[in-house]
């Protein structure tokens, strides 16, 4: 299949999982993950509409993302990575959504860097759904008050949760446990699901699916 094939393919499940679940269709995002692929990879994504693209790393995002935003305005940029404080400014600069909020350091430098560059980007909490120790990610247990920490002192507009369930074994109660999160949070954007996962992801609420391997391939 061809990486537009591909695409559709993805469309066309996760329409399909929305109507499983008696969602309307297009309730659910797809945010292509571009990580690791050249723009030559991800050019014929975004001509097959595709506008919506996640990567991981500042500094690989800003070595071909100027290039592609300015040949196709209006494409949106979300970092899904972990971030260090002294990428900030660079993630600020670049990026329209930040997924990958998850410590006071990291809050306070993007608060910071928002007001320094005058841009608002939208921001999500990633939680360590499953607790495990390789992965970043607040624990569940202090989310609720992380998330009224980064509102209430910093001024930060959270508008999601966002989570990478462990690898093995059924991610359907860590997905149930995210958006219990977000309820409690009062935040109303769930950012779960990949290549493997997604379908399961959007019957349990998902706003909006990472999905890389399964529209550009292994690398």
């Amino acid at each position: 299949m061809s990486v537009e094939e591909r695409l559709a393919e993805v469309r066309r499940k996760i329409a399909a999982a929305e109507q499983d679940a008696g969602r309307p269709v297009g309730s659910a995002t797809l945010v292509a993950v571009s990580k690791t692929f050249e723009a030559d990879a991800i050019r014929p994504v975004i001509e097959s509409g595709q506008r919506i693209f996640g990567e991981n790393r500042v500094q690989e995002s800003e070595a071909k993302w100027p290039a592609l935003k300015a040949e196709t305005p209006g494409l949106e940029l979300h970092l899904i990575g972990p971030l260090q404080s002294n990428k900030a400014a660079n993630a600020v600069a670049l990026f329209d959504v930040i997924e990958t909020i998850d410590r006071e350091k990291i809050a306070r430098a993007v608060a910071d860097e928002m007001t320094r560059q005058g841009r608002s980007l939208r921001l999500y909490v990633q939680v360590n759904i499953g607790m495990e120790p390789q992965k970043a990610g607040i624990e569940p247990k202090q989310t609720v008050d992380f998330v009224r920490f980064c509102r209430a002192d910093l001024g930060l507009a959270i508008e999601g949760l966002m989570c990478i369930p462990p690898a093995e074994g059924n991610p359907g109660p860590y997905f149930a446990l995210l958006a219990k999160l977000a309820t409690e949070c009062g935040v109303e954007k769930l950012s779960m699901g990949m290549s493997g996962d997604f379908e399961t992801a959007v019957a349990f609420g998902a706003t909006s699916v990472r999905v890389g391997s399964a529209i550009f391939g292994h690398r």
